[in-house]
């Protein structure tokens, strides 16, 4: 950790909480070591950590310390055109899979918060046996798609495993400065290391539009929005928060 003389003078980590975190542009130029500093303590943590899986409780207060003084430290004020582009996830404050739009609209299509969380947390164990491995964030002018590899155990005890990315787009508003609003489109499954299953999707790709079923299924044309903020962005890493307040770190690819 950085020592507390190289702190910003007027930043404490402990006035910042949920509840009244707002979107900051620090202008101070003699900041940018302070930043680049944090960042590498940050980059560093979150690699010995697998992106955070592994941290320990002290190591996840020291990460969450770190997010949140770069967060009061951000250097941008058009957040939006810094964040287009590909991003690779480097550090999660929850499990991987959040990421993905398509749990974004679980999470904002089921009223009760306790009630979702509980499903993560089911979804979580009955995919033990199973890995993520890259997860991967696109951001273009109207459209959010989250790439993830995933290496699923066939069979137990037997060294046979099953890989496969799991591709969900979602429609993108940028509500300025920090906001964004995401509304599910649709999933698809590519690049399985089964020959048979994968040449099928090439010839016959399965694309499930979550949005139109959600529509037929609850007579309702308003589909749930997720919404994303981010409070930190440069040309090398981005921290964005969801309606949890978990925060994620991705670096540009």
């Amino acid at each position: 950790m950085m020592e507390d003389d190289d702190s910003p003078s007027d930043y404490d980590a402990s006035d910042l909480s949920a509840t009244d975190k707002i979107f900051t542009v620090d202008e101070n130029e003699e900041d940018m070591k302070i930043r680049e500093a944090l960042k590498d303590e940050l980059l560093l943590l979150s690699t010995v950590t697998n992106r955070g899986d592994c941290a320990s409780m002290e190591e996840r207060d020291i990460l969450t310390d770190l997010v949140t003084q770069l967060e009061a430290l951000n250097p941008t004020s058009d957040m939006f055109d810094v964040c287009k582009g590909e991003w690779d996830l480097v550090l999660s404050s929850t499990y991987f899979f959040r990421t993905s739009p398509f749990f974004m609209f679980l999470r904002s299509a089921i009223p009760s918060k306790e009630v979702a969380l509980n499903g993560f947390d089911i979804h979580d164990k009955a995919t033990s046996a199973g890995k993520i491995g890259r997860v991967r964030q696109i951001i273009t002018d109207d459209e959010f798609t989250s790439e993830v590899d995933l290496i699923v155990g066939a069979m137990p005890g037997l060294p046979i495993v099953v890989k496969g990315t799991v591709i969900s787009s979602a429609s993108l508003t940028n509500v300025p400065p920090e906001t964004w609003e995401l509304q599910l489109k649709k999933t698809k499954v590519t690049n399985s290391n089964v020959p048979f299953l994968d040449q099928f999707l090439d010839e016959n790709p399965i694309e499930l539009a979550f949005g139109d079923i959600y529509s037929t299924l609850t007579n309702n044309n308003d589909i749930p929005k997720s919404t994303l903020k981010t409070f930190y962005a440069d040309e090398t890493i981005r921290i964005t928060r969801d309606e949890d307040d978990n925060f994620f770190v991705f670096s540009r690819a």
